[in-house]
C-alpha cells in the first residue's frame, strides 16, 4: 500500500515537471484581451455561446501540437522552418503581420493590466503601464532561461483566480450545460463574438512561442534534434502531448470559467456591454461582491505578466528566425542583440499605444483582424512543413493530426472570411 502511493506521487511529481510550453503558451492564449473577449461574450450573450469553448478545444490542440513537434524534431523555431519551405519574402510579409498584431496585442494587455491595478491599489493607470513593461523585459532581458521558464510555469497558476470567481457566483448549470453543447444563438452579433472567441483563441503567436520554446529545451542542454536522433520520438512526443493537452485543457477551462461568471452575475443583471477586462472586474463588484472582483482584477495582472513576455518573445522568435540571426532567451543580451532589441522595442511600442489615447476596444479589434488575416497562410504553412521530409526527416507528421491540423485552418479561414465579410457590410 505505502509502495503503491510512493509510486503514484513520483508519476505525479514527474508529469508535473514536464508540464512547461505546453502549459505556458495555454495560459498565455487567456491573456487580458481574451479575458476582455471572454468578457463580452458572456456578459452579452449569457450562457448561449459557451458551446465556442469546447469546439476550439481540439483545433487549438492539434495546431500546438504540430508546432511543438516542429520545434522538437529539427531543433529549430516556425520562422525558420517556414523559411525553409517558402520564399523569404512571403515569410517576411507573414511575419511583419504578427509583429504589428503582437505590438497591438501588447499594448492593449498592458492597459488592460494597469487598469486591474488601479482598481486594487488605485494609482494612475499609465504608471502601471510602465512599472509591468519594465518587469516584463527585465525578466526576459537578464533572467536566465531556465529560471525564467519556471517564473512563467509558477504565473499560470494566477489564472485559477476565474476558477474562485465561478466559486462565488450562482450558475444556473442546466441552462450553462445546454449552451456548451448547442448553439441557440446565432444572429449577427452574436456571429461577430464567435469570429472574436476563435480569433483570440486561436493565435498565431502561440504557434511561434511553443516551437520555440521547444527548440530553445534543445539549445539549453545536452538533447539533439529527434531529426538527428529519433530513438527519443517516442518519449517526447508523448511528453509533448501530455503538456499540450494539459495547457490547452487549463487554458479552455479558464475561458469556460470567465464565460460562467459573467453571465451568471453581468448578463443575469443586465449588464451586456464591457469594453475591457478592468471593466468586468469593476462591474462584478456590486453584483458578486468585492472579493469576486477582486481575484477577476488579480486574474488579469497575473496571466497579463505570462502573456506580455509571451507576446514580446514570440515575435522576437519569428523575426529573429526569419532574418538568420542569433535567436533565443538562452542568449546574454550582448550575444543577440537584435532579438532582444525587437522583445524591448514590442514591449514599448505597446506602451506609447496606451499613452496616444486609442480605443483600447479599436486595438484589440484591429488585432483580432490581423490575427485573423495572419493565422490561416501560418497555419497552411505549419502542415506543409510538418509533412515535408527535407525538414522533418522520417518525423513527418502523423496523417490524423495533420487532417486534424487542415481542420482548424479551414474553421479559422471561416472564420477570417466570416469577419472580412462583416468589415464590408
Amino acid at each position: 500500500m505505502v509502495g503503491g502511493i510512493h509510486k503514484a506521487r513520483e508519476r505525479l511529481r514527474k508529469s508535473l515537471h514536464e508540464l512547461g510550453p505546453g502549459v505556458v503558451t495555454g495560459a498565455a492564449d487567456d491573456d487580458p484581451s481574451g479575458i476582455a473577449t471572454y468578457s463580452q461574450t458572456g456578459a452579452q450573450f449569457g450562457y448561449s455561446l459557451l458551446w465556442t469553448v469546447p469546439l476550439t478545444y481540439p483545433l487549438l490542440t492539434a495546431v500546438q501540437l504540430i508546432s511543438a513537434h516542429i520545434g522538437r524534431v529539427t531543433g529549430a523555431g516556425l520562422a525558420k522552418n517556414i523559411n525553409r519551405a517558402f520564399p523569404h519574402p512571403i515569410v517576411s510579409l507573414l511575419v511583419t503581420i504578427l509583429l504589428v498584431a503582437n505590438i497591438f496585442n501588447l499594448g492593449a494587455d498592458l492597459s488592460a493590466m494597469a487598469g486591474a491595478a488601479r482598481l486594487v491599489t488605485g494609482g494612475p493607470s499609465h504608471v502601471f503601464v510602465i512599472v509591468f513593461a519594465l518587469l516584463c523585459v527585465t525578466l526576459q532581458v537578464f533572467v536566465p532561461y531556465r529560471q525564467y521558464a519556471k517564473v512563467l510555469k509558477w504565473l499560470t497558476l494566477s489564472l485559477f483566480a476565474y476558477v474562485g470567481v465561478v466559486l462565488l457566483v450562482h450558475i444556473d448549470w442546466p441552462r450553462a450545460l445546454l449552451g456548451m453543447v448547442w448553439p441557440t444563438n446565432l444572429g449577427r452579433e452574436a456571429l461577430l463574438t464567435i469570429v472574436a472567441v476563435f480569433g483570440t483563441t486561436i493565435s498565431p503567436y502561440l504557434f511561434f512561442w511553443q516551437s520555440g520554446q521547444e527548440a530553445e529545451d534543445i539549445a539549453t542542454s545536452r538533447q539533439h534534434p529527434l531529426r538527428d536522433a529519433p530513438g527519443g520520438a517516442t518519449r517526447q512526443f508523448r511528453r509533448i502531448r501530455f503538456d499540450t493537452l494539459a495547457g490547452v485543457g487549463f487554458a479552455h477551462v479558464i475561458a469556460l470559467a470567465i464565460i460562467l461568471a459573467t453571465a451568471a452575475t453581468l448578463h443575469s443583471k443586465g449588464i451586456t456591454d464591457i469594453d475591457t477586462a478592468a471593466e468586468a472586474a469593476e462591474a462584478l463588484r456590486p453584483i458578486a461582491g468585492r472579493f469576486a472582483s477582486l481575484l477577476f482584477a488579480l486574474g488579469i495582472i497575473g496571466t497579463g505578466l505570462l502573456a506580455v513576455p509571451v507576446l514580446a518573445g514570440s515575435a522576437a522568435f519569428a523575426v529573429g528566425e526569419t532574418h538568420g540571426w542569433p535567436t533565443g532567451l538562452e542568449f546574454k543580451p550582448g550575444q543577440a542583440t537584435r532579438f532582444y532589441g525587437i522583445v524591448v522595442a514590442a514591449t514599448f511600442i505597446g506602451v506609447t499605444l496606451d499613452w496616444s489615447g486609442l480605443n483600447p476596444i479599436r486595438v484589440l479589434f484591429w488585432s483580432a483582424v490581423l490575427n485573423g488575416v495572419s493565422a490561416v497562410p501560418i497555419m497552411a504553412a505549419m502542415m506543409i512543413v510538418a509533412s515535408n521530409r527535407d525538414i522533418m526527416g522520417g518525423l513527418t507528421e502523423r496523417p490524423l493530426l495533420l487532417i486534424s491540423g487542415w481542420v482548424a485552418t479551414a474553421v479559422m479561414a471561416a472564420a477570417s472570411i466570416a469577419m472580412l465579410v462583416s468589415l464590408m457590410r
